[in-house]
């Protein structure tokens, strides 16, 4: 009964100390005292620290067995979580306007959108991806409510931010988007920007199969 208790209580941290922080007063009040650059730490280190500890409680949680295990699961999420990683590199710290997460926004053209042209959202895209693809190796109950909630938590926070990014955009959030769909889906050229960001995101994946036993006690290898 404890670690169910503790189990939900990790939960409610977890969206607690992702829905308070960003609230308009709250954030205007931290940002006001730690600056720009330290709210972001913070809530980085924040979010980092509530997640680890709500995978441990789940991992602590009585387990109660869904379905059976196969070793054709792990192939799931070590195949899904290479497109994770290349989608997390091609959409860090570079302009979107349609989503969280881009920076220096008032310079993102519609005519070379990059991953923007697939979707509005890579890093809800890529949440939903990783939590997806780790239901199918996790069976147990408390497992695929965790990743089911992130996967259902992503799916629904695109919508929320398209509707709060069309009151803020006003008509200019329909012509990004009109003009960001007729862009070309692929540049002619592919620059040495894209080739790093390859690069970058390979590392990632290489780097996540060789922590994940250090991190979570499991081998993503079958």
């Amino acid at each position: 009964m404890m670690a169910w208790l503790e189990f939900c209580a990790a939960f409610a941290v977890f969206f607690l100390s992702h829905s308070l922080p960003v609230r308009p007063p709250v954030r205007s009040w931290l940002q006001a005292r730690l600056g720009q650059g330290g709210f972001t730490l913070g809530y980085s280190v924040l979010s980092l620290a509530v997640l680890a500890w709500l995978i441990e409680a789940a991992g602590r949680a009585p387990y109660l067995p869904l379905w059976g295990w196969a070793a054709w699961h792990a192939l799931v999420p070590l195949a899904v979580m290479l497109a994770v990683c290349l989608i997390l590199s091609f959409s860090l710290a570079r302009p979107n306007p349609f989503s969280f997460g881009g920076t220096q926004n008032d310079r993102f053209d519609p005519s070379q959108p990059g991953i923007v042209r697939f979707t509005r959202h890579p890093f809800l895209l890529a949440l939903a991806l990783w939590a997806t693809a780790h239901i199918v190796p996790n069976g147990d109950l408390a497992h695929v409510i965790l990743f089911g909630s992130f996967a259902g938590f992503a799916v629904l926070g695109g919508r929320l931010i398209d509707r709060r990014k069309q009151r803020e955009m006003g008509g200019n959030w329909h012509d990004f988007r009109n003009s960001v769909a007729g862009a070309p889906v692929f540049s002619h050229s592919i620059s040495t920007g894209g080739v790093l960001r390859l690069l970058a995101g390979l590392a990632l994946y290489a780097m996540l199969l060789w922590a994940h036993p250090y991190l979570f006690g499991v081998s993503p290898l079958p």
